[in-house]
This record gives C-alpha cells, sequence and structure tokens, in this order.
C-alpha cells in the first residue's frame, strides 16, 4: 500500500510538473531590421545572449522598400515585433497609429542611454510632443561633398560657410568650366537638398500644429528662389540622378565640383575614384543663409511595440546595442555613424577629416516636421520643384501649389485634431 502511494504521489508530481511552465525556458524577442543592418546586428548577438542566457533574439530582415508597409500591415494584425529598427521620419507615423510604448521613464531610469550623450538635433526626431518614442541607433544627414583642387583652381581655399558665399564660388566655377560642366549636382528628383536649405530657415514647413502647409511663407519662398537660382544660373545641370549613368565618374571628371550627399559616399568615392584623385576631394559642413547652416537629422532608431509582452527585454536588448563599444563596431560592420559622441571618441572616424565633417554637421541638424504625412509632402514638394524648374510654375505658383497640396494631404489629420478637440471639450464640460 505504501509503494502504491509513493507511486501515485510520484506520478501526481510529474504530471503537475509538466503541466507548469518550465522556469529555465529563455523568452523569445523577435526583433525586425532593415536591410543590412539586420545581417550585421545578427553578429553582434551572441555576446547579448551570453550575458542575457534567458533571452534568445530571433531578427528578421526586411527590404527598406517594403519594411513600412509590412509594419503596417503587422501592426493591423497585431502581430508587431517586440522591438524594430524605425527610420526617424516613420517615428511620428506609428506613434500617431499608438503601436510604440513610451521610453520616457525607461531612459530616464537607464544610465544606459544617456540622452546628453546624443547629437541633440536626432534625439528630438524621436520626441513627439513630450514623450521619447525611440532611441536613435545610427545617425544620418546631408552634407556637401567636393572636389578641392577645382575650388582651389577657381581662387577658393576653403568651402562656403554661407549662401552668399556658396554662389560667388559657383559662379567662378561656371565661368571656369564652361556650359559643359557645373558647380554642384542636386538631381531634380531628390527633395533632400531643397529640404535642408529649408530646414536652415526659422520658419516651419507647418502651421498651426501641423494642420496647414507653410510654403508660402517669406522665409520658404526666400529657400526656393535661392535653390531655382542654382539653375537659372547654370550652376547645377537640371537633371535627375537616373539621367547621370554613374555619380562618381561623373564627380572624378569634374563634371560637378560640390554634391549635396550622405555619409555612405564616403566609402564609395574612396573606392570608385582613381588613386590620383584621392587627395582631390573632401566634405564640408553645409552653409547657411549668414553662417555655417543645419541639415537633416536622419538615420535610424530602435523602438520598443506596445503589444510587446517582453518590453523590459526589449529595452535590455536596446541598452546593449546602445554602449560605445558596440556601435563602434556597428559601424566597423556596416559604416552607419554612431549615435552617440562617446562612440566617436578613439575610433578611426576622429582620424579621417571627411568623417570629422559629419560629426560637426551632426551637432547642427533639425527634423523636418514630425507629422505622420511627412514622407507624403516632401515627394509633393520633389515634384512641385521639379515643375518650377522645368518652367511650367512661377515662384508665386510654386509656393501656393505646394500649400494646396499639403493643405489637402493633411485633411484628415485636421478633422481628427478638431474632433480630438471637441471630444476634450465636451468631457470638461459640467
Amino acid at each position: 500500500m505504501k509503494t502504491k502511494a509513493r507511486l501515485a504521489l510520484a506520478l501526481l508530481a510529474l504530471a503537475l510538473s509538466s503541466c507548469s511552465p518550465r522556469g529555465d525556458s529563455p523568452v523569445v524577442l523577435h526583433f525586425w531590421a532593415m536591410g543590412r543592418e539586420g545581417e550585421v546586428a545578427r553578429a553582434l548577438l551572441p555576446e547579448f545572449e551570453k550575458a542575457h542566457p534567458d533571452i534568445r533574439v530571433e531578427i528578421q530582415q526586411s527590404p527598406w522598400t517594403a519594411a513600412q508597409q509590412k509594419l503596417l500591415t503587422a501592426f493591423a494584425g497585431d502581430v508587431t515585433p517586440d522591438l524594430c529598427q524605425l527610420g526617424n521620419t516613420w517615428v511620428p507615423q506609428f506613434a500617431a497609429l499608438g503601436a510604440l510604448a513610451p521610453l520616457d521613464a525607461r531612459v530616464a531610469a537607464s544610465p544606459a542611454v544617456p540622452q546628453a550623450d546624443y547629437f541633440a538635433g536626432i534625439w528630438d526626431s524621436n520626441r513627439i510632443g513630450d514623450t521619447v518614442y525611440g532611441v536613435p541607433w545610427y545617425v544620418d544627414t546631408r552634407l556637401l561633398f567636393y572636389r578641392s583642387d577645382l575650388l582651389a583652381a577657381a581662387g577658393f581655399k576653403a568651402p562656403p560657410q554661407t549662401w552668399a558665399e556658396w554662389q560667388r564660388m559657383l559662379a567662378a566655377l561656371k565661368r571656369r568650366s564652361g556650359p559643359d560642366k557645373f558647380g554642384v549636382l542636386l538631381p531634380t528628383n531628390e527633395f533632400e537638398p531643397l529640404l535642408v536649405l529649408a530646414l536652415q530657415q526659422q520658419d516651419e514647413l507647418l502651421r498651426d500644429g501641423g494642420r496647414y502647409g507653410n510654403f508660402r511663407s517669406a522665409a520658404f519662398r526666400t529657400t526656393l528662389a535661392y535653390y531655382l537660382d542654382m539653375f537659372r544660373m547654370q550652376w547645377a545641370p537640371s537633371v535627375s540622378n537616373t539621367q547621370i549613368s554613374n555619380v562618381w565618374d561623373e564627380f572624378g571628371r569634374g563634371y560637378f565640383t560640390f554634391y549635396v550627399t550622405g555619409p555612405w559616399n564616403i566609402g564609395e568615392f574612396k573606392r570608385r575614384l582613381p588613386a590620383g584623385l584621392q587627395n582631390s576631394w573632401t566634405t564640408a559642413p553645409m552653409p547657411g543663409p549668414n553662417s555655417p547652416g543645419v541639415s537633416m537629422a536622419g538615420g535610424s532608431s530602435l523602438v520598443v511595440f506596445k503589444a510587446s509582452r517582453h518590453q523590459q527585454e526589449a529595452w535590455q536588448l536596446i541598452e546593449f546595442l546602445s554602449r560605445p563599444d558596440v556601435q563602434r563596431r556597428f559601424y566597423d560592420l556596416t559604416g552607419n555613424l554612431p549615435a552617440r559622441r562617446s562612440a566617436w571618441q578613439g575610433s578611426e572616424l576622429t582620424k579621417d577629416p571627411r568623417s570629422v565633417a559629419f560629426r560637426q554637421q551632426l551637432e547642427l541638424t533639425r527634423s523636418p516636421p514630425k507629422v505622420p504625412e511627412w514622407d507624403r509632402i516632401a515627394t509633393e514638394m520633389k515634384l512641385v520643384a521639379e515643375a518650377l524648374i522645368a518652367g511650367q510654375y512661377t515662384l508665386d505658383q510654386a509656393v501656393t501649389e505646394l500649400d494646396v497640396r499639403a493643405d489637402r494631404i493633411l485633411e484628415k489629420r485636421r478633422w481628427m485634431l478638431d474632433h480630438a478637440a471637441r471630444q476634450t471639450a465636451v468631457k470638461g464640460q459640467p
């Protein structure tokens, strides 16, 4: 009898233990990353998983061209990952959907993510209203790449710091080069150069809390006129980047002297230009209306989804990927610029003057308007500017058309904001 009783108790204990969750099962974190960043992040994970044996990370890579729609579909189907890489200009869209977890409390409590160590303009791109939704992972901005030998031959020893200086240089380069070469390449199918110039003005591109376009403002009119003059004076060719077979070859043969582009082209120019030209080009921060100017705050950030059941573990991974030493390794593997100032210290970046210019520019960056509709408005800005350059609009017509298109895109936003205001007013009534 005693033997049978012990056997029954043992079987009962075994049954109960099999129905209980295993205490040693690791938490599985689902991390979505875009492009090559996902591949590289996977190489960094063994160290994290060794330090956190209770966490296992599964990375899913997506091409940038499909990533935004994939994330929207995942949100609609309630199958978002625990955390993901998100382009900075996408943060407002997913924050407006209520998809992202606020990170203010975690940032405040974490010595591993000190806000003061991040470039202010980049950090601000992750703040919507008073709430932080993302931590910058790597940074991006635009500035001047230029042929220092051609600029010197035109009589200038240093790059421009103001718009007026840049115009004088472009005029001198044109006089020297003749009709078949140009001072600057501003591809007409890219909105970024115009956006950079517009962000250097004090006026906002959208007004009334992002309800309406503000392109008829005096500041934007001045910017657009300056941009248009580049083409009217034939300092810039009226071509898109698809009309240039090889931008690196054209830069090498002197088809243009200045080019507004991003940090990925440092490596491209080093690889693609002949050895004899490697000492003939460099980079410089953007000139501004009256002094060195700001540029656009870009890059990617790490966000946690509100629906995640493992937000604490996701935050631990963000803390790991934010470490200066890990950011330096990430740069070595991808060429993406570190988001933290301390990650630049003691790295190869500080020894390369072409990268140092980006370090300087990152202290002067500004976010585009933080509304979910901004990408669509930026596309319209590009289309209208392209039509202006082609002579299809006057300057007055162009800024009016931009406001009309922006206001149309923002119509739903206005309705939602006004509806929320009415609901708040009703709730506040006695």
